[in-house]
């Protein structure tokens, strides 16, 4: 199946611009990518504020049925049943604190159960889940 793309044209500062294509060097990455990264990481971000918010007032409430930000989005998509951790062999993006990890960088690949996204996480926040899951 044919994954279609769209443009799309954004007019912005011109000490942005400078900015984004700073980092892309930085990274190894072209604008557009590190654009991309940036916005999708950006919509998963605020979607985990709502939702930790709304769970917040929910158990302030003393309410039942909060759900975890992060489980909605898995589900969605193909929950992640484990993380194999790797060399990285390109630069990524960690998706659940949005660090840069450059190409040779240890991190850990999600194995989804079904179709998803290619999920990356960095050691700290594959450590930080380990500890998560120990609580």
């Amino acid at each position: 199946m044919a994954v279609h793309q769209k443009v799309l044209h954004a007019r912005i500062p011109a000490s942005l611009d400078r900015e984004i294509r700073k980092r892309a060097r930085g990274l190894g990455l072209s604008v557009s990518t590190v654009v991309r990264h940036v916005l999708l990481h950006t919509f998963d971000l605020v979607e985990d504020i709502v939702t930790d918010g709304t769970n917040l007032a929910i158990a302030l409430a003393g309410e039942e049925g909060a759900v975890p930000a992060s489980r909605g989005r898995a589900a969605a998509s193909g929950e992640v049943l484990a993380w194999q951790e790797a060399t990285l062999n390109v630069n990524a993006v960690c998706e659940r604190c949005n660090t840069l990890l450059p190409k040779g960088t240890s991190a850990a690949i999600g194995i989804r159960d079904g179709a998803g996204p290619r999920a990356i996480i960095c050691r700290a926040c594959l450590t930080a889940l380990a500890t998560e899951e120990d609580a």
